[in-house]
């Protein structure tokens, strides 16, 4: 049921592969959910005062760089930086919250499935291999990324109920298993101001674990707090632009496999999908305990 790959890349020499890296990893898991996948990558930043978004369409061929001079008429500079029908990256200056609610009013059909200032989205209905090469993922450069592919239990298989779910900037989760609570939890989150794309039970978990943040949690903590108040079997990998970590229930019966050099840190759903990493032979190799936290930082 799912499976979930993350690379976070310590040595600068082995940045320029991070996509070559990241996508057979993605690609070993296809047995574990063939219904959709996605991967949030990280890398070279927007510039300052400046955010990156990753926009989905629900047209095939939208004009993007139209819709970039319409966005960019009230308020300053959106240009598109990548594109691939219905899928662009946009970076555009001032606040998310301005980009966002102008974007709300002028393109009501595009989705943001992420922004930040390093964190670019891919997520699609399709195999690993289909979004990878559909999107280029192999050519991305950067220091770090996550990937799910999806076989859907509890809600719909289409682009928004894909993973990763990026709540906030620059941040992104994975996640292998079920939440039996979530609807309780959602509900408090609602009230308390939070709204939500889907009914997805991944999403409340990344979006609670995006208001614990706002709430001055650091990321170890705020997964700590997912340990006391989610129920069900999961496994979670969890990325901000600075961080990367994962965590499993008090059960562990999502499997996951941490694989750690010099170099880099390495974790799969299996182990056979970090076989393909250089230097793997010598990696110390280990199965993440119940309810244990691991967070690895730049």
């Amino acid at each position: 049921m799912c499976g979930i790959v993350g690379l976070h890349l310590k040595d600068h020499s082995l940045h320029a592969q991070l996509g070559t890296l990241l996508s057979p990893m993605l690609e070993a898991l296809t047995v574990r959910g063939p219904d959709s996948a996605g991967i949030a990558l990280y890398g070279a930043e927007a510039p300052p005062d400046f955010l990156k978004y990753s926009l989905h369409s629900a047209e095939a061929d939208l004009d993007w760089a139209a819709l970039a001079d319409t966005l960019a008429a009230d308020s300053g500079t959106v240009s598109v930086t990548r594109q691939y029908g219905s899928v662009a990256i946009v970076t555009a200056a001032g606040p998310a919250e301005v980009f966002l609610n102008r974007l709300a009013t002028t393109a009501p059909d595009v989705r943001v499935v992420g922004f930040g200032s390093a964190m670019e989205v891919y997520k699609d209905i399709g195999t690993p291999e289909q979004i990878c090469a559909r999107y280029d993922v192999a050519d991305f450069a950067g220091y770090q990324g996550i990937g799910h592919t999806r076989l859907a239990t509890e809600s719909a298989v289409t682009t928004e109920h894909s993973h990763p779910f990026a709540p906030d900037a620059d941040l992104g989760l994975v996640h292998n298993g079920s939440f039996s609570n979530h609807a309780t939890l959602r509900r408090r989150l609602q009230d308390n101001g939070c709204h939500f794309d889907t009914d997805n039970d991944s999403e409340v978990a990344a979006r609670y674990i995006a208001d614990r943040l706002h709430r001055g949690d650091d990321l170890g903590d705020a997964l700590r707090m997912v340990l006391k108040e989610f129920d069900g079997f999961f496994t979670l990998l969890v990325s901000t632009r600075t961080q990367f970590a994962v965590v499993r229930d008090a059960f562990a019966c999502k499997p996951l496999v941490v694989a750690e050099t010099a170099e880099y840190v390495a974790v799969a759903s299996e182990y056979h999908a970090l076989a393909t990493l250089p230097g793997i032979e010598q990696a110390a190799v280990r199965e993440p305990q119940p309810e244990e936290v691991h967070v690895w930082s730049r």
